[in-house]
C-alpha cells in the first residue's frame, strides 16, 4: 500500500470559539480511531502556530538560520496525518472525512515510492 500525507491547513490567528473547537477535537478522536480500526494509521501530528517556525538553510557553505515560517500567508500547515491506502481514491475519502471532522481544507499528496510502495 501506498503511503500519503494528508496535510491541514489552517488560518494564522485566533483559536476558534471553545465550542467550536470542542466538537472539532471530538470529531477528530472518532476519526483517528477510524483510520486506526481501518489499519490506515502510520502517524499523525499537530504543529504549533507557524510564527513558532524556524528555516534553516545553508548558504555558500554558511548555515543561516531565520525566523519563519518559510512562506508567508494566511494559512499554514496545522497539522498533518501519515496514512496507507491502496489507492488515491481511499486517500481521498480519508481527507474528505479530515475536512469534515476539521472544517478546515485538507492537502491530499501520495509519497514517492519507498519500501512500501
Amino acid at each position: 500500500m501506498k503511503q500519503y500525507l494528508l496535510s491541514i491547513y489552517q488560518p494564522d490567528g485566533e483559536l476558534p470559539a471553545p465550542e467550536l473547537l470542542d466538537r472539532v477535537m471530538r470529531d477528530l478522536d472518532v476519526l483517528n480511531q477510524e483510520i486506526r480500526a481501518a489499519g490506515a494509521w502510520v502517524f499523525t501530528g499537530g504543529l504549533h502556530p507557524a510564527d513558532t517556525a524556524t528555516v534553516v538553510r545553508v548558504r555558500d557553505g554558511a548555515m543561516l538560520t531565520t525566523d519563519g515560517p518559510y512562506a508567508e500567508g494566511k494559512e499554514h500547515l496545522g497539522g498533518f496525518w501519515v496514512i496507507r491506502a491502496p489507492d488515491l481514491d481511499a486517500a481521498l475519502e480519508w481527507g474528505r472525512r479530515a475536512a469534515r471532522a476539521t472544517t478546515l481544507p485538507i492537502e491530499v499528496r501520495p509519497f514517492q515510492d519507498g519500501p512500501e510502495g
